[in-house]
């Protein structure tokens, strides 16, 4: 149980050396912001991250039977999957090879066959066309939806007819009817077209190669893809089609935690040695004490608890000056360049309470931690000596 006398000693020591005491304070505060901006950073990061790669992909993809190369029985999956509670999209896909040539330009491509509903209650590519009409290539036999990349490299456009062909493929010619733009690298491959005609071109009938799924928790897709496993078919989460987005947050927040978590402990070291110098200046005073009666855990519980304050200080002021900081910088985005990893171009800054609440502790007990080797140093003294020392 800390006194009302130790916490007074404890605060005087400190006002009475205001200037190193501000430094420490200092010291830990802008260690302290620094952690703060770059954890709004990585939030925000991690944020954008999500919004172009997680949730413009399908939570679940489902694949044929082993040793099948189609899904015959799709109609009657596709049902089994939608009672599935917190599945809220499936789509039965045939995708392939194509190449198509306009003019004196070609580009192999992957082609999807696609049920137009069905495929934007999953992937909601409905939102990224940016010329044409998506559902036109249901209403218009033989049309063709690219992505603006693509596009540009064909130099096609609205209206344009391309020549599609592959190797056991019936050759066919596709009017552009839609150009979407999904800032993924999707747009540079992807051309989608509507089941039908994606069955005609590939001579198949009636089948797909895959059945993605939207679920409404990102977080549930693994539970979700082991029930549709249990039915008989392959299915996998986002988190096993892609663990290079998991690997990426893991590793950018670990090296993030280790930097950051390095220079508080420095800043920390401040404290360390204005704690030594109050040792050294109040050395007959921790005589005095000790020889009025004061214990040794008393004494050392006088210098925790500066080193405590010290950091519960510096942590406050740190906190604010970086949540103020990242807000500040968070009300716009700032270019990262065209070609970022996963199609990102911007970064916000995110402040969260809990964060904010979990690095004060951190920082807080810290401190608390480092102020032992001091305090243990000032409890040992002798109160004879201490009081004899010039």
């Amino acid at each position: 149980m800390i006194s009302v006398y130790e916490l007074f000693i404890a605060l005087r020591h400190l006002t009475s050396r205001r200037r190193q005491t501000i430094f420490s304070v200092l010291a830990v505060g802008l260690a302290v912001a620094l952690l703060v901006w770059s954890q709004a950073m990585m939030v925000g990061f991690t944020d954008e991250m999500y919004a172009k790669t997680v949730d413009r992909m399908a939570s679940v993809t489902v694949e044929p039977k082993p040793d099948e190369d189609y899904i015959h029985l799709y109609h009657k999956l596709t049902e089994d999957i939608w009672s599935i509670d917190g599945v809220v999209g499936v789509s039965p896909v045939l995708t392939g090879q194509a190449t198509f040539e306009y003019k004196d330009r070609n580009k192999n491509v992957v082609m999807q066959g696609i049920q137009v509903a069905a495929h934007d209650s999953v992937l909601h590519i409905n939102d990224d066309i940016v010329k044409g009409s998506f559902r036109d290539i249901e209403a218009t036999q033989g049309s063709v939806v690219l992505g603006d990349a693509l596009a540009e490299k064909l130099d096609v456009d609205i209206g344009d007819t391309i020549d599609a062909a592959f190797p056991e493929a019936n050759p066919a010619a596709l009017k552009v009817v839609g150009i979407y733009d999904s800032g993924t690298p999707l747009d540079k491959t992807l051309a989608i077209t509507s089941q039908s005609t994606a069955q005609d071109f590939f001579d198949v009938a009636n089948v797909v190669n895959s059945i993605i799924v939207r679920v409404d928790d990102r977080e549930q897709a693994q539970a979700i893809s082991e029930r549709i496993d249990a039915m008989g078919y392959p299915a996998s989460s986002w988190k096993e089609t892609n663990p290079e987005i998991i690997q990426t947050l893991k590793l950018e927040g670990t090296s993030n935690a280790i930097i950051l978590g390095l220079i508080i402990v420095i800043a920390s070291f401040g404290i360390v040695s204005t704690l030594f110098m109050v040792v050294m200046e109040k050395t007959k005073e921790i005589g005095m004490l000790m020889a009025m009666g004061a214990s040794r855990r008393s004494i050392m519980t006088i210098f925790v608890m500066e080193s405590g304050i010290l950091g519960l200080l510096g942590a406050i002021l740190g906190v604010m000056l970086g949540a103020t900081l990242a807000i500040q910088m968070g009300s716009y985005t700032y270019e990262v360049g065209e070609e970022a990893m996963a199609g990102i171009t911007t970064i916000p800054f995110v402040v969260r309470l809990q964060d904010a609440v979990i690095i004060v502790m951190f920082t807080f007990l810290l401190n608390l931690i480092a102020g032992i080797y001091p305090a243990s140093r000032a409890s040992k003294l002798k109160p004879v000596e201490a009081i004899g020392r010039e």
